[in-house]
């Protein structure tokens, strides 16, 4: 499932690389800085690859997360900081779903 989610995350990354004039973005790996210090993405490119994850991961894998949540947003080091980062996050989402 881990692969599957990097794998989300890289393709989100590469749709934005062409809207953003990003080449950083063009071949994303797990070290891949996405927001914050340093970050390729800005807020606004941020809302964008949340949203388009969001709606990936349901068609794809039929599952319903909300990543930019309250906690999300207030924690100290951010999810959004790079793609390991991002997709320990979502594999934390999901497993705590899992429980409810």
């Amino acid at each position: 499932m881990k692969e599957k989610i990097q794998n989300l995350i890289y393709k989100c990354l590469q749709n934005l690389s062409d809207e953003l004039a990003n080449d950083e973005l063009k071949n994303p790996n797990e070290n891949t800085k996405i927001y914050g210090k340093d970050g390729n993405l800005d807020s606004l490119a941020l809302v964008s690859l949340i949203s388009d994850l969001e709606m990936m991961i349901s068609e794809e894998m039929h599952l319903d997360i909300t990543l930019a949540d309250e906690k999300a947003m207030s924690e100290k080091n951010s999810p959004f900081k790079d793609v390991k980062t991002l997709n320990d996050y979502i594999l934390n989402l999901i497993n705590s779903q899992k429980l409810q």
